[in-house]
Order: structure tokens, then C-alpha cells, then sequence
């Protein structure tokens, strides 16, 4: 199998557990202390992913002015295009209350939602591509960050859509469409990358660990905290520590 197909199939297997989440959150009435326990520890394990997957691995190709440069970039360009899509009513889009705005309430909402969670996927199904490249296998403990991750984003989410009065159509629409965009971009950072210097990985990859930090400070952890409080810190750790033994096993 090729490397572009496999990692297709490695973005695809990640961006899936949206779909399982928001089966769960949509279905079913999930307590939202379990909702914000859940997304409090996949926090913790997209945080050791980012820490020693991502971060680490740029420094190691290129040095610390790429990893830095790159690291400031990609949270600076999630942040802004996250606040262009917060005023269209995308800002609680992961919130599984009734924060989220119905189209009624103001429309395009949910065109906002939708670029909102493909905002926040596609930095790490880039990183899932690209870490294919030279022939290597997948990074494993990031497929796995991402999947445990995804399956509260797709939970939480789904939930609040319920809330906010949408359709079955859209939500499970919604995440097939971002699961299979998931895919492409994979594929995409695979193919496109293939053979970029070392710097240049260094810093896309420095990129995509910068956006997914953000995205985590920005809308994962505020959700989590929501509900779970004190409880929070505790649980994001055992997230971070479960991540760290998988990638030192």
C-alpha cells in the first residue's frame, strides 16, 4: 500500500471517532460531568501528543527558531480564524449545553460550526500525513492522541447541536464530511510534503502543534472545566500521563 493511500486510511481512522462521539451525543443523553471528564482527558492526551510528538519532533529536524516561528504562527492563524468564525456563531460549537446558537437564533450558525470543526481537525490529520514521510510508519501515539481526543469533540459537540434544534441530517452529515475531509488532508500532507526539507517539516510541523495547543486552550479545556472543576487538572493529567507511557512503550 502507498504512502498517500495509508495515510488517507490513518486520517480517516482518527477523524472516524468524531462520528463515534456524536452517535453517543446525539442518541443519548450522556451527564455533562461525564462529558466534560472525557474531554478534560483526551485535553491531556492531545497535550503530551503536541508536547513529545509534535513539538519535540520539529525541534529535532529543525532547530528552535523553525519550531518557534512555525509554533507562533499556526496558533496565531487558528486564533484568528476562530475568531471570524465566533462571530458567525461558531464560538460554543464544541459546548454540549445550550450555548450553541440555533439557525433561528442567527443564521449561518451552522455553516460556522461546520468550518469551525474543520478548522480544528485539519492541523492534525496534516501531522498523521506527514509523519509517513521518509518512509517511516505512522506515529502511533499521535493516531491515537487524535482518536481519543476526537470522540469528546464529536460527543460535546453533538450534544449542543441536539440542544440548539438540529437535524440528524446535518450532525451526522456534518461529521461524516469532516471525517473523510480528515482523510484528504492526510493524504494531501503526505503527498504534497514528500521530499520538503528538513526546516520546512520542522516548522509545518511546529505549525500544526501551535493550532492544535490553541484549539485546546481555546475551546477543550474551557468545556471541560465547565463540569468537572477542581476536578479538571486531575484529569487532564492522567490524559497527558496515559499519551506520555504510550509513546515511551
Amino acid at each position: 500500500m502507498g504512502q498517500v493511500p495509508a495515510a488517507g486510511g490513518w486520517g480517516l481512522l482518527a477523524g472516524s471517532a468524531l462520528m463515534v462521539g456524536a452517535l453517543v451525543g446525539f442518541l443519548t443523553r450522556v451527564p455533562r460531568p461525564v462529558v466534560a471528564a472525557v474531554m478534560a482527558f483526551g485535553s491531556g492526551v492531545l497535550l503530551s501528543a503536541v508536547s513529545f510528538e509534535l513539538i519535540a519532533e520539529a525541534h529535532d529536524q529543525g532547530g528552535l527558531l523553525p519550531t518557534v516561528l512555525g509554533a507562533i504562527g499556526g496558533a496565531a492563524v487558528y486564533t484568528l480564524a476562530d475568531l471570524v468564525l465566533a462571530v458567525r456563531g461558531a464560538r460554543h460549537r464544541k459546548r454540549s449545553g445550550d450555548q450553541q446558537p440555533s439557525e433561528s437564533e442567527q443564521a449561518g450558525s451552522g455553516t460556522a460550526i461546520a468550518l469551525g470543526a474543520l478548522l480544528d481537525g485539519i492541523p492534525e490529520s496534516i501531522v498523521i500525513g506527514t509523519s509517513l514521510l521518509g518512509g517511516g510508519s505512522v506515529s502511533a501515539v499521535t493516531v491515537v492522541a487524535v482518536f481519543i481526543s476526537n470522540v469528546p469533540e464529536g460527543l460535546s459537540s453533538a450534544s449542543g447541536m441536539r440542544q440548539a434544534g438540529r437535524s440528524r441530517t446535518y450532525v451526522f452529515g456534518l461529521w461524516t464530511g469532516i471525517a473523510l475531509l480528515s482523510a484528504l488532508a492526510a493524504m494531501l500532507g503526505n503527498a504534497v510534503l514528500g521530499g520538503a526539507p528538513a526546516a520546512l517539516l520542522a516548522a509545518i510541523t511546529a505549525v500544526a502543534g501551535g493550532a492544535i495547543l490553541a484549539m485546546i486552550a481555546d475551546t477543550m479545556i474551557p468545556e471541560a472545566f465547565e463540569d468537572t472543576h477542581v476536578w479538571n487538572g486531575l484529569i487532564t493529567v492522567i490524559g497527558f500521563l496515559t499519551a506520555f507511557a504510550l509513546s515511551h512503550s
